[in-house]
């Protein structure tokens, strides 16, 4: 039985998404955390829209830190182009988020605020989430 050809070089491709998240499920700043339980990929506008939402709810107190960073392009051709001519320009860029990726934590305000902050900022994202408390913590 034939072999298919092997070619030297791969084609970028998107990639899939599979398994759980390797690094990244653990607080490590903050004591009140968002965990993703999906995979998805999450735009720098969907991080920055929960970013806003969770820093005016907690009215600039406490310290807010960012834990996914969108580093992978995605590429789109013009509209009424036609096929080849090569690879379109990037459009924007996504954060590759699997599930137990702690994505926001939060420091310095109450349960409470640091809660419904997290809740505000969840809403704003494409994936479903689980508020954690570090286990140190002491109400």
């Amino acid at each position: 039985m034939l072999q298919p050809k092997r070619t030297k070089f791969r084609k970028a491709q998107k990639g899939r998404m599979k398994g759980i998240s390797q690094r990244g499920n653990q607080l490590s700043n903050g004591m009140f955390g968002v965990k993703s339980l999906d995979s998805h990929f999450i735009t720098s506008r969907q991080i920055e829209a929960a970013r806003i939402a969770a820093t005016r709810f907690m009215k600039r107190e406490g310290q807010l830190w960012i834990k996914i960073f969108p580093d992978k392009p995605i590429t789109k051709k013009p509209l009424e182009v036609r096929m080849g001519k090569g690879k379109g320009a990037p459009e924007y860029f996504v954060a590759v988020v699997k599930p137990g990726r702690i994505m926001f934590e939060i420091a310095g305000v109450p349960l409470d605020v640091a809660k419904e902050a997290l809740r505000l900022a969840a809403q704003k994202l494409p994936v479903k989430t689980k508020f954690i408390i570090a286990r140190d913590f002491k109400a």
